[in-house]
C-alpha cells in the first residue's frame, strides 16, 4: 500500500481567497498546455492591514489596525515614536552589551521588559495598558529581532515581506498582497535591520556592493538592494519559509491537485522517473518539490543543491549542499555546477537540486542518464515546452559546444516527466500540466500531456473556477510503474472520468487495493 493510500482521508478542496495573481499562466482557453496563450492579471490595490493585527482568513475583509485599537492621530503617533526612541535609547546606554550575550535569552528579554516597564514610570507621558505593551514588545524587537519587522515574521500565515520603502511595507498570505501599517523610524532606521541581518551570516551591503542574498536563522531567503541602484531608498524582500512543512494531505486539501493525481506522482517519485517542476515566480514550485521529496524512501541516499537552502526534506538520510557568492575580491565562490559535479562523488541515490538556472544543466542531465536516475529539480518557465527550451539555453551556457540535435538528445533520454505549477489570478496555486517526455520526433523532443486543469470561469467573489481532466493518453511509463508493482489501472486516465473524488470513492472505484 503507497504512503497516499493510507494517509488520505476524505478530501474537498477547500475554497480559495479572490485577489491578485502574480504569475496567471493559466490561458483564456482554460487549457494550460503551451500552445496557450499566457495571461497576466493586474493586481488590485492592496488592503492596508495592522502588524501585530491578525491578517484576516481567506474570505475575510481585512481591515486597519493599529497597535491595540484605533488608528492614533499624528499627533499622538508622533509622541509616542518620540518615546520609544528615548527610552530605547537610555536603555542602551544602560546596559552592557558584552554581558548581555552570556544571559539566557528568554531570562534577558524578561528583565529588558522589567527595566522598561520603570523606565517608563519615571516618564511622565501617559499611555494606555495596550500601548505600554506594545512599546515594550517593539523595543524588545528593536534589540534582539529584526525591529518593525518581528510581527510579520512571527505569523506563520505570510510568506512574503516586501519592505518597497521605509514607509510602505507589503506582505502576501495565500497569493495575495496586504499592505501594513509597519513603518521604520527612516531609512537609516531600516539599513539597521538590513545591516544586521547581513552580518550575522558574514555579509556585507555598502556602495561598493549594493546587491546582498542572505538568510535569516529559520531558513527564510532574504534580498537586499540600496543605494544607488535603489532609487527611493532601501528595498528588502524576505520570502518565508513556514515552520509547517507542507504535506500532500494539504496541498489536495487547497486544491492544487487530486488524489487521483498525487497518486500517479507518488508512483513516479517511488519509480525513479526523473521529474522537472515547471512555473512562475511564486507558483509553489518548491512546495511542490519538497512535498514529492516525501516519496522518497528512507533507505536511500539524498543530495540537495540549493543557491539558498529552502528544501525541507524528512528522510534521516540528507546530505544539504549550497553555494557560496564571492568574498570581497572576488574569490572563493562555489557555484551550483560545482556542487553537482561533486555530489557525483559523493554516492548519491537521488539528486535533489532546487532550481537548475545554468550551465549545471549538463551536469544534472548527464547524472540522469549515467545512473542516477529519480533526481528532481525545478526551473522557472511558463509552460513545459518553455522549461525545455530553457534547459536548452542553460546546456549551451556549459560551452562544450554541443549541436541542438546532441542537446535535445540529452534532454529527450533524461526528463521523464514535467509538472506545470502555476498561481492563477485569484491568488490559488495549481498543477496545470503533467508532460510525458517521449524521446525526439526529428529534430524535436517530444511530449504528450497526460493531465490539465481545465478553467472554466471565474466566480463572483473573484475565484477561478476549473476542473482537473485526463487527456485521455496513458503515459509510457505506465508500464515502468506497474513492474515495480505500482498499479495504475487504465480507467485512471479515461478523459471522461471525473477527477477529484474522495479518496475511499476513488480507490473503489479503480479498484487499488
Amino acid at each position: 500500500m503507497s504512503v497516499l493510500k493510507s494517509r488520505l482521508k476524505r478530501f474537498s478542496p477547500a475554497p480559495e481567497s479572490g485577489g491578485n495573481g502574480a504569475d496567471g499562466h493559466v490561458p483564456d482557453n482554460g487549457h494550460a498546455s503551451e500552445t496557450g496563450r499566457v495571461v497576466t492579471v493586474e493586481p488590485p490595490r492592496p488592503t492596508v492591514v495592522g502588524a501585530r493585527e491578525r491578517i484576516p482568513s481567506m474570505g475575510e475583509e481585512p481591515r486597519y489596525v493599529q497597535g491595540g485599537g484605533r488608528r492614533p492621530t499624528p499627533a499622538r503617533l508622533e509622541e509616542y515614536q518620540a518615546l520609544k526612541t528615548k527610552i530605547h535609547r537610555d536603555l542602551i546606554n544602560k546596559l552592557d552589551l558584552t554581558r548581555l550575550e552570556k544571559i539566557e535569552p528568554s531570562v534577558l528579554q524578561a528583565q529588558i521588559a522589567q527595566i522598561v516597564e520603570r523606565m517608563l514610570e519615571a516618564e511622565a507621558t501617559p499611555l494606555s495598558m495596550a500601548e505600554r505593551e506594545r512599546l515594550i514588545a517593539e523595543i524588545r524587537d528593536e534589540l534582539f529581532g529584526l525591529g518593525p519587522l518581528e510581527p510579520l515574521l512571527n505569523d506563520p500565515t505570510i510568506s512574503d515581506i516586501l519592505v518597497n520603502t521605509y514607509r510602505q511595507v507589503y506582505v502576501e498570505r495565500f497569493g495575495k498582497l496586504y499592505l501594513t501599517d509597519v513603518q521604520f523610524k527612516d531609512n537609516d532606521h531600516l539599513m539597521q535591520i538590513i545591516d544586521r541581518i547581513v552580518s550575522r551570516v558574514g555579509r556585507r551591503i555598502d556602495e561598493a556592493s549594493p546587491m546582498v542574498d542572505a538568510r535569516l536563522p529559520d531558513g527564510s531567503r532574504v534580498n537586499a538592494i540600496i543605494p544607488p541602484l535603489a532609487i527611493d531608498g532601501p528595498i528588502l524582500s524576505i520570502r518565508r519559509f513556514g515552520t509547517i512543512r507542507p504535506t500532500i494531505d494539504e496541498l489536495i486539501r487547497r486544491g492544487t491537485l487530486t488524489p487521483e493525481i498525487a497518486y500517479l506522482l507518488e508512483g513516479c517519485v517511488r519509480c525513479r522517473l526523473n521529474i522537472i517542476i515547471s512555473g512562475g515566480t511564486g507558483a509553489g514550485k518548491t512546495t511542490l518539490l519538497n512535498v514529492l521529496s516525501s516519496f522518497i524512501p528512507n533507505d536511500e541516499r539524498i543530495i540537495t543543491i540549493e543557491d539558498s537552502a529552502e528544501l525541507q526534506l524528512q528522510q534521516e538520510h540528507v546530505v544539504r549542499l549550497e553555494t557560496r557568492p564571492p568574498n570581497i575580491e572576488g574569490k572563493g565562490e562555489v557555484t551550483q555546477r560545482d556542487l553537482v559535479r561533486n555530489s557525483l562523488r559523493m554516492r548519491p541515490d537521488r539528486i535533489v537540486v532546487g532550481e537548475v538556472r545554468g550551465a549545471e544543466a549538463i551536469d544534472m542531465l548527464q547524472a540522469m542518464n549515467t545512473g542516477h536516475d529519480g533526481s528532481l529539480t525545478t526551473i522557472h518557465a511558463n509552460s513545459p515546452r518553455d522549461a525545455l527550451s530553457r534547459l536548452e539555453t542553460m546546456v549551451s551556457m556549459a560551452g562544450l559546444n554541443l549541436s541542438d540535435r546532441a542537446i535535445r538528445q540529452q534532454i529527450a533520454s533524461a526528463i521523464n516527466l514535467i509538472i506545470q505549477a502555476a498561481r492563477l489570478s485569484d491568488g490559488s496555486r495549481k498543477i496545470v500540466s503533467i508532460c510525458e517526455i517521449t524521446g525526439m520526433e526529428g529534430d524535436v523532443v517530444a511530449m504528450q500531456e497526460i493531465f490539465f486543469f481545465e478553467r472554466l470561469g471565474v466566480a463572483e467573489d473573484g475565484r477561478v473556477i476549473g476542473r482537473f481532466r485526463a487527456t485521455g493518453i496513458r503515459p509510457k511509463f505506465a508500464d515502468k510503474l506497474e513492474r515495480s508493482g505500482f498499479h495504475l489501472p487504465s480507467s485512471l486516465f479515461d478523459d471522461t472520468v471525473e477527477l477529484g473524488a474522495s479518496e475511499s470513492a476513488w480507490f473503489e472505484r479503480y479498484g487499488v487495493r
